[in-house]
């Protein structure tokens, strides 16, 4: 028992230091980074909005994007075979607003409910080469988001990844939803600036259309209904080409889910695409998301029999200062600061959430786009 204690004990410590090397100097270049400025060019550019059975959302949505700061774009809805009456309340919108264009997707057998298939028109149809995607759910922080989007594209960073937060309300699974976002964009933030941008999020996202069709769209992964965002990203963005947002001006806002089983289902369908990230792409986030649910059962031997337990608990706390210290500074840039109150308790219950999801998902499919 002695020996097995001695080998879990130095185990620990090295599950330590894969967490110290995460937060402090992966997760660090940007928790300790500055944003690069960008410069105001008046670049055309089409905001695409894909909407399948949002007649709801999109009375809010476009008079906010018809409002923006921002002197040549265009708004493009993409009605995904709705069943309601989107089609015919853009068409009213249309009437007043003169930047509006709707692309009517009808049900096609062979990409029946495919959201890739009717973003893909919609960017075919898009007048402009600079394109900003947001979903109809969401709504964009300020009238300069497509501004402070749009300024940080240059001759060679041709694509950006922004924010998609969601909005504060009340109740601990509110905070949970906020920090599993926060965590999620402090990762592809973080590895973006490294070199190795792996992902970005459809809620607030921009790209040139040559980046697109370079890539031959979604036609690698176009039978997979999910990933129209992360997985083109995975394909697409390469350290030359990828730059990030995140003055809160280019933040956009979503209505998180109100109940732990929707939000649950909403994981299960992003966590399913993640299988076809790139190799080192899957095998980093695997070996973060390995080290951090370790860091929590290793000790518990360790401290059950106490050995060594001053140690132990003093590499519990230090992991615990170095991890606060990372999140707490993105959380400030990200305006997410009152989540890191709960730190502790979000990141124990996130953990064994997302292992949930990864056995929930080995055994069935999850439900994907409406």
């Amino acid at each position: 028992m002695e020996q097995f204690l001695l080998v879990l004990f130095y185990f620990f410590i090295t599950i330590v230091t894969v967490q110290t090397i995460y937060y402090m100097f992966i997760f660090g270049k940007f928790s300790f980074g500055e944003q690069e400025e960008g410069k105001q060019k008046n670049i055309p550019i089409s905001v695409l909005v894909c909407a399948k059975n949002e007649k709801e959302n999109l009375i809010k949505l476009i008079p906010q994007l018809a409002k923006q700061n921002y002197p040549n774009f265009e708004i493009v809805i993409i009605d995904d075979a709705s069943s309601d009456d989107t089609r015919f309340l853009v068409e009213d919108f249309q009437t007043q607003i003169p930047n509006l264009k709707l692309v009517k997707v009808e049900n096609n057998e062979t990409f029946w409910g495919n959201k890739k298939f009717a973003l893909t028109l919609g960017i075919k149809a898009s007048s402009y080469e600079y394109l900003l995607l947001t979903d109809a759910d969401c709504f964009p922080n300020s009238d300069n988001w497509i501004a402070e989007m749009s300024s940080h594209f240059t001759m060679q960073k041709t694509i950006v990844l922004g924010y998609g937060a969601y909005e504060k309300e009340p109740g601990l699974l509110n905070k949970l939803i906020r920090f599993e976002t926060l965590l999620t964009a402090i990762q592809y933030f973080a590895w973006a600036k490294i070199g190795k941008p792996y992902m970005g999020v459809g809620r607030n996202l921009a790209y040139k259309k040559e980046e697109f069709f370079k890539n031959n769209g979604f036609i690698h992964h176009m039978k997979i209904r999910s990933g129209d965002d992360d997985l083109f990203i995975n394909e697409a963005a390469k350290k030359e080409n990828t730059t990030i947002a995140f003055n809160p001006e280019s933040f956009t806002y979503s209505k998180p889910k109100q109940t732990f089983g929707e939000w649950f289902t909403q994981k299960r369908r992003h966590a399913s695409t993640a299988k076809y990230y790139k190799s080192f792409d899957k095998t980093q986030l695997g070996l973060f998301y390995l080290s951090q649910f370790l860091f929590f059962v290793t000790p518990i031997t360790l401290l059950a029999f106490q050995f060594q337990w001053i140690i132990v608990l003093s590499l519990i706390v230090f992991r615990y200062i170095i991890s606060w210290i990372s999140l707490g500074k993105s959380a400030g840039k990200l305006d997410e600061k009152d989540v890191m109150y709960w730190y502790p308790i979000l990141e124990i219950i996130l953990i064994f959430t997302q292992l949930n999801v990864f056995f929930r998902n080995l055994i069935s499919k999850p439900v994907i786009w409406k």
